[in-house]
């Protein structure tokens, strides 16, 4: 995860103007003036990170700690959810370290219901959280990962969550989980688990790194230390998972696992499984249909740099951005390395497409942690959310050019995959720098528009609110499957409007140790009418609606259409 190896970057940009799909040109509006507002304090927000710094530098430190959006009581709402660290043999806090779950109440504020939910995890070094409905129970359930273990809460639907992980064999138990996701990679209809695991790292090993003066020890180099592996559990129907890492081939290669997302890259209608690994090659695993998976990661081009170089690979998500219809890649990276846009083939193999997308080297001053494709703007193009945050603390000792606070980053998809860097244009709150962590995207007031959550590392969160993003038109679908898993996980999505048509998946993962919200999120720009959404669930249904409303939240079941439900708004 560090690096402090100064790279010369030069190259040129070929200046392509925007090609758009169908008639998207004469349809699209104006850019929309979005502004990102913090309204943390007045939605009463008073979670804070807490880092466990200690002079011996710590591996453990540096990681931060992940966000999710869930609605735990099903009332249309998103809820969110802090990891938090924990006490350590040489940190100990002046009062004991809780996650936090926070109850959206409807009217832009939040009330910490952490007590009665039973969810604080005292005692566990939180790193991730994933969120899905495993036992299809109808609410969602919550896996954090750490540091020595992860644990499973089972969402018990009264506002109370059960701790199952010793029933439901998924606590890793030795190892440091870090991100993982939610899919139904056989397609059974139940939800499995992917977990990604760092390095071999405890006390007793935290060697020294950095200049013997004051003030210069810095956190190590992952190479340092041996990789661990990547682990992944079957649902077995009753409550219990079974570890069939090795069995499906996942579990192979040794792994720095970082961030993850469970996509169907190959448009065979099977989930695969794409992992950023830090200083190591990334993963890429193809579903053979059969319960294993091929490790492509080599012959894909994904596992390393155009130039060849395995970089600190951090957060991951994917996403067509350029209206083919196939998901592309965006991997983050640290200072003075690229964050890389991979783009998809549909042959098995990606081009490193980080130049010629316009994304070039205009963060390379910034530490990528995590990122989250979105469309902030609702033109019906997705954009890239990158969060920063040095990793560290004493940065300005190495490289004066480099701060351990940064902001975070949008690049605004221009069309077709070409992307113009519009940060200052979002805000003050937006820029303010932060040591970013967790971060996660959710309409967490209903309006259309997608807002931002940060968990920042020693400090209070940012709670970023969307203000203009829904001027512009926009759908956004609620699944729930029956014969597939209930979340709906593994489905692809067509939408067709004024003859454009646009492509999304149901994904698992995504970002770094984050979950965001599980709704699918259409921008529509100006076109104001829906001709056809077609959804392909896993179970292999393929549903036609027409007649789809615009500017408001659906809910899909399979089988039978658009359901009444509400999705109150502020």
């Amino acid at each position: 995860m560090l690096c402090v190896t100064v790279i010369f970057l030069c190259a040129a940009i070929l200046a392509e103007s925007p090609k758009i799909r169908g008639d998207q040109a004469t349809t699209r509006k104006a850019e929309t003036s979005v502004r990102y507002t913090d309204v943390r304090k007045q939605a009463g927000i008073t979670f804070q990170q807490d880092s466990t710094q200690t002079d011996e530098k710590y591996y453990l430190e540096t990681m931060g700690t992940g966000v999710a959006w869930l609605d735990y009581d099903q009332d249309g709402l998103m809820d969110v959810f802090f990891v938090q660290s924990a006490a350590t043999d040489l940190y100990k806090p002046p009062h004991p370290l809780r996650s936090a779950l926070y109850h959206n109440n409807g009217d832009g504020t939040f009330t910490d219901v952490t007590e009665k939910a039973a969810l604080g995890g005292e005692g566990h070094y939180g790193q991730g959280v994933a969120v899905a409905d495993f036992d299809n129970g109808g609410f969602p359930d919550i896996y954090v990962t750490g540091y020595g273990r992860a644990i499973l809460y089972h969402n018990n639907g009264n506002g109370t969550f059960t701790d199952v992980t010793a029933k439901s064999g998924v606590a890793d138990e030795g190892g440091w989980s870090t991100s993982s996701g939610w899919f139904d990679y056989d397609k059974d209809g139940w939800l499995d688990l992917v977990v990604t695991n760092y390095i071999e790292w405890s006390p007793k090993n935290n060697i020294w790194c950095g200049e013997h003066r004051p003030g210069y020890r810095s956190y190590c180099h992952p190479g340092n230390y041996k990789g661990q592996r990547i682990k992944l559990y079957h649902n077995n129907h009753d409550g219990t998972f079974t570890d069939v890492s090795d069995a499906s081939g996942v579990s192979k290669p040794e792994a720095k696992g970082m961030g993850v997302v469970l996509a169907d890259f190959n448009n065979d209608g099977w989930p695969d499984i794409a992992i950023a690994n830090d200083s190591w090659p990334n993963f890429l695993f193809i579903n053979k249909h059969d319960g294993t998976f091929d490790d492509v990661s080599l012959v894909s081009g994904i596992a390393a740099s155009e130039d060849g170089r395995y970089e600190a690979g951090m957060g991951i998500d994917a996403a067509d951005v350029d209206g083919d219809g196939w998901q592309d890649l965006y991997v983050t990276h640290l200072d003075f390395e690229l964050n890389r846009l991979y783009h998809n083939n549909q042959d098995g193999t990606f081009t490193d497409d980080t130049f010629g997308s316009g994304i070039g080297n205009k963060a390379l001053l910034l530490s990528g942690v995590s990122m989250k494709f979105l469309d902030y703007d609702n033109d019906g193009w997705n954009d890239i959310l990158q969060l920063n945050g040095a990793m560290l603390d004493n940065i300005q000792l190495y490289h004066t050019e480099v701060t351990y606070k940064e902001p975070l980053l949008m690049f605004r998809n221009l069309g077709k995959g070409k992307f113009e860097k519009v940060s200052a244009s979002l805000g003050p709150d937006f820029l303010r720098p932060i040591v970013g962590r967790g971060v996660a995207t959710a309409d967490y007031d209903n309006d259309g528009d997608i807002d931002i959550v940060t968990n920042n590392r020693g400090d209070y969160p940012s709670l970023l609110r969307d203000d203009g993003g829904n001027a512009n038109h926009w759908l956004t679908v609620l699944l729930v499957g029956t014969k597939s898993n209930r979340d709906g996980i593994g489905s692809s999505l067509k939408l067709t409007a004024q003859g454009v048509v646009q492509f999304e998946q149901a994904k698992g993962g995504m970002g770094y140790m984050s979950a965001s919200d599980p709704r699918i999120h259409f921008g529509l720009g100006a076109r104001d009418k829906i001709d056809s959404l077609e959804i392909t669930w896993p179970s292999g249904l393929v549903q036609k609606l027409t007649n789809v409303p615009v500017d408001q939240i659906i809910t899909v079941k399979e089988g039978a259409g658009i359901v009444s439900r509400n999705f109150p708004r502020f």
